[in-house]
């Protein structure tokens, strides 16, 4: 018996179904804060189940290929972390973390053309926590805060515990459009929004990056109408053509930067940073602290030890022509099997593809049919706060073969046309009007 995908309206879950039973209790019901249940769902993470099937090729989560990391690598820096760092490694240490990874950061940073001191950041448990601590503490209910559209799931998830209303401002190929931005803020007034979110570099989910014309007029209108821009950059390293475009956080140093090793290194050690001014990593310390106290020491010195005694840069370029040839087959796959009337996104780096059907297509309804067909993928209603983009998903080649990447995008592309046809049917015998296929959100069909 197979867990089944379903919608409970704030997310999609996993559940065991008997024929058509399904029964959930909770006695805990009505002791619940407001706060809990205003959190949303994280749909990948709803979908991991139905993912770990061995018969499903998984295209929803954007998992790094940590099977790349040379584990004999990672060996020998716990081997040197205990050996260097001894009981210290093992206790509880400073709030905003070891001042070795973080003056390690600091150089990290500075390749990027982002000049910092080691007071200048704090260490995190990934940049999720980031997300979380940001939300705790600038958004009180009902405040605003500005995000692309569609935006990432997850800080849709750390910012819905603080009831915020969230604008989100469409996006092209180029990424967020400034004019929207403008008449966004125009219509809210000097500091009308608590922040811009932003994640400049291979959105996630979109694909795209801010262009540096655009990173400069964001900050311009940021300046203008007194808003902080949090730039999410979990993706910047993993370039696979074109050139560098500096940082938001290389271009004013008012803006909060959230980094990740999830990416460069590995996501399971939970480990992140914040840079941003002193004041706000003043508050956000305090928040932290109330949370988890510290941060893991030992996991931060097995970091350290990583970035400073390995090749790591030798195995992050291994991994990037990975994604890259990766990345490949899944735009190559598409344009072999995906209908004439669907486009894509083309991105230069990071995990992810946009695909934009048909208006009539709720991806939603086709998830649990793609599921049977042995493939998932995530609908682009879970990237809205108000379930917009039902006519769109998000694809990820990050972690599954090239082989199962081209099957994967034929499996979706089987399942979608059932409902192309049905809808096909339906104009010919009159029952619904000529095709109403909707304008691509962003790039187009390549």
């Amino acid at each position: 018996m197979f867990p089944g995908i379903v919608h409970t309206g704030t997310g999609w879950k996993a559940v065991r179904t008997m024929g058509t039973a399904r029964v959930v209790f909770d006695k805990w019901d009505g002791r619940y804060s407001a706060a809990a249940s205003s959190v949303r769902s994280s749909a990948v993470r709803d979908l991991f189940a139905a993912a770990a099937r061995p018969d499903v090729i998984s295209l929803s989560g954007g998992m790094p290929d940590v099977r790349r990391v040379p584990h004999e690598a990672v060996q020998r820096a716990v081997r040197e972390a205990m050996r260097h760092d001894g009981a210290s490694a093992l206790q509880y240490g400073s709030g905003n973390g070891r001042e070795e990874l973080r003056a390690t950061i600091v150089g990290l940073m500075a390749e990027s053309g982002v000049r910092l001191s080691e007071d200048d950041l704090i260490v995190t448990a990934g940049a999720q926590q980031g997300l979380d601590l940001l939300a705790k503490v600038f958004l009180d209910p009902g405040d605003v805060v500005i995000c692309e559209g569609p935006t990432y799931v997850g800080a849709l998830q750390a910012f819905s515990a603080y009831q915020p209303r969230i604008e989100c401002v469409a996006m092209d190929e180029h990424g967020m459009r400034m004019d929207l931005l403008e008449e966004t803020l125009r219509h809210l007034g000097p500091r009308g929004a608590k922040f811009i979110y932003t994640i400049p570099n291979f959105q996630n989910p979109a694909g795209v990056t801010l262009s540096g014309e655009r990173r400069r007029r964001m900050l311009e209108l940021a300046h203008e109408y007194d808003v902080p821009v949090v730039e999410d950059d979990p993706y910047g390293r993993l370039r696979y053509e074109g050139g560098h475009i500096l940082p938001l956080k290389a271009l004013d140093p008012d803006v909060i930067y959230l980094g990740t090793f999830s990416k460069i290194f590995a996501p399971g050690l939970r480990l992140g940073w914040m840079a941003a001014p002193r004041p706000i990593l003043a508050k956000v310390l305090l928040a932290k602290q109330a949370a988890d106290l510290c941060g893991s020491s030992f996991a931060q010195a097995v970091a350290e030890r990583y970035m400073t005694g390995t090749t790591w840069r030798r195995v992050l370029a291994d991994l990037a022509r990975t994604y890259h040839e990766r990345r490949d087959v899944m735009l190559e796959a598409l344009a072999e099997h995906f209908p004439a009337d669907v486009s894509w996104t083309r991105p230069e780096g990071g995990f992810f593809v946009w695909v934009t059907l048909p208006d009539y297509v709720d991806t939603r309804s086709v998830l649990a049919e793609a599921v049977e067909h042995g493939v998932t993928f995530v609908p682009g209603s879970d990237f809205f706060p108000d379930g917009s983009g039902a006519n769109c998903l998000r694809i990820a080649f990050c972690y599954e073969e090239p082989a199962q990447i081209a099957e994967g995008v034929r499996r979706i592309a089987e399942v979608l046309e059932d409902t192309l046809q049905l809808y096909r049917a339906f104009v010919t015998a009159g029952a619904v009007g000529g095709t109403r296929a909707g304008a691509p959100v962003m790039g187009g069909r390549r």
